[in-house]
């Protein structure tokens, strides 16, 4: 308990040193270098999370520039540069767990031992204007992995067309987490891993507690307008190289009016579909079945900022009667998988401390009492625009929580930055 307290008073001396510490304007390099702006242009109280100006970027296929002089002549129209920026996750986590046998490997035991993840993410990102209606972004990762053997992490080109006021996007893309969701996304709900408030994302997003995320390679076909945007995606779940055929399916809806100066969002997301990968004996089917719905509010309360943010996601269970092949989503057959969440963020000091709380009433898919709670407190400080500190600490609780070797509550501890 005592190592606790001075944990806790290290870091809120730590955060509170940053006020007197000067502050310049900083950017997330490979977009803002190429626009001439600064981070919070385009993010809602902090990165990742999207405002509007962030949405509309993202939409016109990040080919907006202002910042940097230009190689222009016949079907050519580039920055001068290539823009680039390097990003990287360091965190430490712990977990209360009563796995102390010396001899055991495994993550609980680190976990409850307290990891150092250095780094927990790091990668060269080279995004940007590649012709006046062409965008790209790739993720390079710098970090070691024993189960990728390339550095081309996230990879999409998106080619833009305007329609009246709607963007017409069509986006091809392969990724080794981020799910058939990169294609494209707008809201801040964890629809896509990388694009929600707090580290927690299990604990946050019910698309996320379900597992929307992990590998996929497919082509987006997209129309976004100031007052919504829609997609439809053909995707297999491999990062990369397939010999694939039927495609899985996504498709994602919502609206985006703003209402009374607050930023609104409704949507929701659907997978579906049998695909195969491969031939013959080595042949491998797989089957999706699963749904969302998400909501967001951004604006201010008062004079502070506020985002809330609310979702919902069901994973049918497997039917091994009819299916040769399990729901990736959920591979039991017991009971479908489930979650909902409420997550609320308030900017006490605007542009540079946040606290949050968020709550997840879950359902395990298991036989028996399949309750998986969890609630979630969290704090945000941004020394600069692209650099962020980050505590979330979740306690858990149901029938199907988490064992008393992995332990009742997740302390995360995260530096966040892009340079």
């Amino acid at each position: 308990m005592k190592k606790k307290f001075i944990y806790a008073a290290a870091l809120i001396l730590f955060l509170a040193a940053g006020f007197y510490m000067p502050h310049e304007a900083s950017a997330v390099p490979a977009f803002a270098r190429q626009t001439g702006m600064a981070c919070n242009s385009c993010h809602f109280q902090h990165f990742p999370t999207l405002n509007v100006f962030g949405r509309s970027f993202k939409a016109g296929g990040y080919t907006m520039i202002g910042g940097q002089s230009m190689v222009e002549g016949d079907f050519l129209s580039i920055p001068a540069v290539l823009n680039a920026s390097l990003t990287t996750k360091i965190r430490f986590q712990k977990r209360d767990g009563d796995n102390a046998d010396p001899s055991s490997t495994s993550g609980d035991r680190d976990l409850n031992k307290g990891q150092v993840q250095f780094p927990d993410e790091a990668a060269i990102h080279l995004g940007g204007r590649a012709g006046e209606h062409i965008g790209f972004l790739l993720e390079a990762s710098l970090k070691d992995s024993n189960t990728s053997t390339t550095m081309f992490t996230s990879y999409k080109t998106v080619f833009v067309f305007d329609a009246a006021d709607t963007k017409i996007n069509i986006i091809p893309f392969t990724t080794d987490g981020l799910g058939a969701s990169y294609g494209l996304e707008l809201l801040n709900t964890g629809a896509s891993r990388h694009m929600r408030p707090l580290e927690h994302r299990t604990q946050t997003s019910a698309q996320q507690y379900i597992g929307t995320d992990g590998a996929a390679t497919g082509l987006t076909f997209a129309a976004v307008h100031s007052m919504g945007f829609a997609n439809y995606t053909m995707w297999y779940p491999v990062k990369g190289d397939a010999s694939t055929g039927p495609f899985l399916h996504y498709a994602r809806a919502a609206v985006t009016p703003t209402v009374a100066g607050w930023d609104l969002g409704f949507g929701g997301q659907w997978w579906g579909g049998t695909d195969k990968r491969g031939d013959g004996a080595g042949a491998v089917r797989e089957h999706a079945d699963a749904w969302a719905l998400d909501a967001q509010a951004q604006g201010t309360a008062g004079n502070f900022p506020l985002g809330v943010y609310l979702t919902y996601a069901k994973a049918k269970k497997s039917k091994t009667a009819i299916d040769t092949e399990a729901n990736i989503f959920n591979s039991s057959t017991a009971r479908d998988k489930s979650a909902w969440t409420a997550t609320a963020e308030l900017g006490v000091v605007p542009n540079r401390l946040t606290v949050s709380a968020a709550y997840r009433g879950g359902k395990k898919g298991t036989a028996g009492n399949d309750t998986d709670n969890a609630a979630t407190l969290g704090l945000n400080y941004n020394p600069t625009q692209n650099l962020e500190v980050q505590l979330n600490h979740s306690w858990f609780s149901g029938e199907a929580g988490p064992t008393s070797a992995e332990g009742d509550m997740l302390t995360t501890v995260m530096i966040f930055a892009a340079f």
